[in-house]
């Protein structure tokens, strides 16, 4: 690795972390500006791997191909925030500068400790208290009551790791279902819709928001975003500050996707964060000046942010398994703009592609 100086000119390299979906849209962002991509991942021909410079196949906690990607890039980032916190380590004290930091990273991988940090600088949540073993369980239940969320502390996602507690007296079969393991009791949010914000911060401090997204999910998976979101002005402020907030008080650097509750009365709780680009934006690839992907790779290379502002009302849908089928179609669709990952077996629920069905922002 040559020593980094920011901002990186074109020609430079850029690592990621993780073959997947999200690494293969932010490889061919950062070709579109001039740099190499060099993918870590276990599995070979990735989604990523195939539309980048170079795949080096490994686990993520193989020694020896993290100092491969550390001498080979100027800065490395990650796609999916389960990155393994050694990882992150290793490459830092092989003196590789990664982004966004260690910080943001181990907060989302731990719930108990994600929703404390939000509690500590004043962002709004749910009530939420953590779980062990039974004697936490039952004073759980006793502090949070019944209907509760029982989730996984770590890993988990698109409503995996996470169980119903009704009553009372199911809180122990609901703790067998998620394996007996660390876990956060979350009280239910009565909220009437679900939208989320994704924002950016550059190594110079610059912070940029997109407009709001209204999300909408069949089940535990996002099935649909409509972007930009029906909101008043106040909802708007609401949800940049607690951006704002989060993205100041990790000196973050990439970009976040912050999911939000929106009660009743207009007050906006955060149901999570996560320190990547999100499914939530895939939106802005056809409805903005500079998408969520492009803007993660002027971040993470110290150039500066681009515009965020949307150019087109745009509902970007999930094909999930063997929705991708319908490619041909979709393709014939003039106000369809199709994205697809490159994945091979279409299994059920596996995320293959999505769509983006574009209309006039005056409608």
């Amino acid at each position: 690795m040559t020593d980094a100086s920011f901002p990186l000119v074109p020609g430079s390299t850029i690592g990621i972390l993780g073959g997947g979906q999200l690494g293969r849209m932010l490889a061919l962002a950062a070709a579109r500006l001039g740099f190499d991509v060099v993918i870590l991942d276990p599995e070979e021909g990735s989604p990523a791997g195939r539309v980048a410079a170079r795949q080096i196949v490994a686990a993520y906690d193989d020694r020896w191909a993290l100092k491969r990607l550390a001498e080979a890039c100027d800065v490395v980032t990650y796609e999916f925030e389960n990155v393994p916190a050694d990882t992150v380590a290793e490459l830092t004290a092989l003196g590789c500068v990664v982004a966004p930091g260690a910080k943001a990273l181990a907060a989302a991988q731990d719930r108990v400790v994600e929703k404390s940090f939000l509690a500590e600088i004043g962002v709004p949540t749910v009530a939420f208290a953590a779980v062990h073993d039974s004697d936490s369980l039952a004073a759980a239940v006793a502090k949070i009551g019944a209907p509760s969320l029982l989730k996984t502390r770590r890993e988990g996602y698109d409503g995996k790791g996470q169980a119903w507690i009704q009553r009372a007296g199911d809180a122990e079969a609901s703790f067998e279902k998620i394996g007996r393991q660390a876990a956060i009791l979350e009280a239910p949010a009565d909220f009437g819709r679900e939208l989320s914000v994704i924002a950016a911060r550059g190594r110079d401090g610059e912070i940029a928001c997109y407009p709001l997204s209204e999300n909408h999910h069949e089940g535990g998976v996002l099935k649909r975003t409509s972007a930009p979101a029906r909101i008043t002005p106040a909802t708007r402020d609401q949800a940049e500050t607690i951006a704002i907030k989060i993205l100041t008080a990790l000196d973050y650097v990439g970009v976040i996707g912050v999911e939000l509750f929106e009660l009743a009365g207009g007050k906006l709780l955060v149901n999570e964060f996560a320190p990547r680009v999100h499914n939530t934006g895939h939106w802005t690839q056809d409805g903005c000046e500079v998408d969520q992907f492009e803007q993660h790779i002027r971040a993470v290379a110290g150039w500066p942010l681009g515009p965020t502002q949307p150019l087109a009302h745009v509902e970007m849908t999930n094909l999930l398994g063997a929705d991708v089928e319908a490619w041909k179609k979709l393709a014939g669709e003039p106000e369809t703009r199709v994205h697809l990952y490159g994945k091979g077996e279409a299994r059920p629920g596996r995320k293959m592609g999505h769509v983006n069905r574009l209309r006039p922002l005056k409608d």
